[in-house]
């Protein structure tokens, strides 16, 4: 099967263009960062935090392979949060180091940009399969019950609407998912596939904060899938669970010179209906 070019390309100037000088500068910058928040995300469970515009942070393989949903939203409007579909687009269907995640209508900005990804280097498998997932979504406890007629609390999308709840968002507000650390693909039948997860011990996955974030993190139910949760062998891969960590950092000020958070794009937003201005009220 022959190539074909990319819908979306890059081109110098384009608000595609990332400033590779400055995220590899984050990325290096180990010595001249502070550690300000970390936590362990257990087994079969959601996390919820903070990061200011600015920061970096990283979500670590601690215990070995474990792959892990992610949800982030605007801190001070989770109207604005992120769009798996296109990002999926803009970037790629599987993400890595210079890629970024963007938002939603009518907000559509980076609101993370990866600066460094100890998986880069796994590339294409012998299946097709890549890291850090994009095509699909989370698991979540509607699907378990059409597919096997039981109720499971620990999914996915469960395990990040209690994440959020603190926060004052709701199973609504949680949305597709970044799957990290998850390798996948589509098959020669245009199907969706997952394979155990290739991560080891200390491996991570680490993003640039483009503006105040509220980020959710779910330790997939599934571990590191290695064994199939649906269908005639599967079990419970409780075995195959491990925590995962997030971590928080502070970058020194003079990281920062010249950068600044990315604007939404100045669309009127009309949508091709006229403003009424007679007073009658309406549109159209």
């Amino acid at each position: 099967m022959l190539n074909h070019p990319a819908a979306y390309q890059v081109t110098q100037g384009s608000a595609l263009e990332v400033d590779r000088d400055f995220y590899s500068r984050v990325a290096s910058a180990h010595d001249t960062r502070t550690l300000v928040d970390s936590a362990v995300v257990p087994i079969r469970s959601g996390y919820a935090w903070k990061v200011p515009a600015g920061h970096v942070f990283r979500i670590v393989t601690i215990e070995g392979p474990q792959v892990a949903d992610l949800n982030i939203w605007n801190l001070q409007n989770p109207r604005e949060r992120f769009w798996a579909s296109r990002t999926r687009q803009l970037q790629q269907a599987h993400v890595s180091t210079f890629d970024r995640l963007w938002s939603t209508l009518p907000y559509l900005r980076p609101l993370v940009t990866i600066t460094d990804d100890t998986l880069a280097g796994y590339g294409i498998d012998e299946h097709g399969g890549r890291v850090h997932d994009l095509l699909g979504t989370r698991c979540d406890p509607y699907v378990n019950r059409m597919l096997t007629g039981e109720d499971f609390d620990f999914h996915c999308h469960s395990n990040l609407t209690r994440a959020i709840a603190p926060h004052g968002l709701t199973e609504f507000d949680v949305h597709d998912v970044l799957n990290v650390f998850q390798c996948t693909g589509l098959n020669l039948n245009d199907q969706y596939f997952m394979k155990a997860c290739p991560a080891k011990k200390g491996d991570y996955l680490e993003f640039f904060a483009e503006i105040d974030l509220l980020c959710a993190l779910s330790t997939c139910p599934g571990g590191d899938l290695s064994l199939p949760m649906w269908g005639p062998d599967a079990r419970d891969p409780l075995e195959v669970c491990r925590p995962l960590g997030v971590e928080v950092y502070q970058l020194a000020p003079q990281m920062l010179d010249g950068w600044s958070s990315p604007e939404v794009p100045p669309y009127r937003g009309l949508h091709g209906m006229r403003l009424d201005t007679s007073g009658r009220g309406g549109c159209c």
